[in-house]
């Protein structure tokens, strides 16, 4: 099979398209032939090895995982022996790491679901990261019903699944990002937007509950002065993991303001709750560009411009 691969760590140009083993489903899984899958922030960084500390969890000198990709949408081709939740010709979505090809092995009891009657492969397949990502960090900032929450980084996959989720929570939704995507994010149910270019929240004297970091670019001494007594801080961005569960641990004990770092764990309980807010319509991954498995490198690089709103899709042949 055909599947995205890099046996160093660099620039997007050190991937590539390869022949590799089809993989074969165990009693426990099924074989999904991928149709659609997408290029995340965690795909770039892992590649680049932009934080070294990641080295020690993909492989310190070269990666032992030469195949990216953690989002997928498809149909099941196989299923092991014990299964009986999913059959042959499902339609699905998920979260299994390797998804950069065309097919992929999931464990039935992975984070998996089918997809949503009417919605197709490149909708469903960045639904599940972002969403997961942003519910890690909301769930630490405890019940957000009545309560006040900014969204910082609002145009993101992380920022744009966070706004809607917030709401769905019943918080009442501020959101900050850039002034070409005000528009976008006020559909998406944000109650009030900033556009950080003309207007620094953390000057403007008012305060909120949760203030959710989705980009890891906000420092805890700034955000502080924005947070209500009693109200929390929380963010999941890798890049700050050094100092993130010292601030977590420190602010237990010290003040009335809370730092939480939100810990991301695919599960099929999120992914099924992701299928009934799409059902529902209380959620829609927003997405910016969608690319051809081929011009993976081409997708990498538009990534890593920092400039991309929601998410980018790549498209299995």
């Amino acid at each position: 099979m055909k599947a995205v691969v890099h046996h160093t760590y660099g620039p997007p140009e050190v991937l590539r398209i390869d022949e590799v083993e089809r993989p074969v489903p165990k009693d426990d899984e099924v074989l999904v032939r991928i149709r659609a899958t997408t290029v995340t922030r965690t795909d770039t960084g892992l590649r680049s090895a932009e934080f070294f500390v990641s080295r020690f969890f993909t492989g310190l000198l070269r990666p032992k995982q030469p195949v990216l990709g953690l989002e997928l949408a498809g149909v099941v081709e196989q299923v092991g022996s014990a299964v009986t939740e999913f059959s042959v010709g499902d339609r699905v979505f998920g979260v299994r790491s390797g998804a950069h090809a065309e097919y992929v092995c999931v464990r039935e009891r992975g984070a998996l679901a089918r997809i949503p009657a009417g919605m197709s492969f490149e909708e469903a397949a960045p639904a599940c990261d972002g969403a997961a990502l942003a519910l890690a960090c909301l769930r630490k900032a405890g019940a957000l019903d009545g309560r006040s929450v900014l969204v910082y980084g609002a145009s993101g996959a992380v920022g744009t699944a966070g706004v809607q989720l917030a709401k769905h929570f019943g918080a009442h939704v501020t959101a900050v990002c850039n002034g070409k995507n005000v528009e976008l994010v006020r559909s998406l149910g944000a109650d009030e937007v900033l556009d950080y270019e003309r207007e620094d929240f953390t000057r403007s004297g008012r305060t909120y509950d949760v203030v959710f970091d989705s980009v890891g670019k906000l420092s805890y001494p700034r955000a502080r002065r924005s947070l209500k007594s009693g109200g929390a801080m929380v963010g999941t961005d890798p890049g700050r993991l050094w100092h993130l569960p010292v601030l977590a641990l420190l602010t237990r004990w010290i003040g009335d303001k809370r730092v939480g770092m939100g810990i991301t764990r695919y599960s099929k309980e999120d992914v099924r709750l992701v299928k009934e807010l799409l059902e529902s319509g209380s959620y829609r991954p927003v997405i910016d560009r969608t690319y051809p498995l081929e011009d993976v490198v081409e997708a990498a690089r538009y990534v890593e411009t920092g400039q991309k709103t929601g998410n980018v899709v790549l498209t299995v042949a």
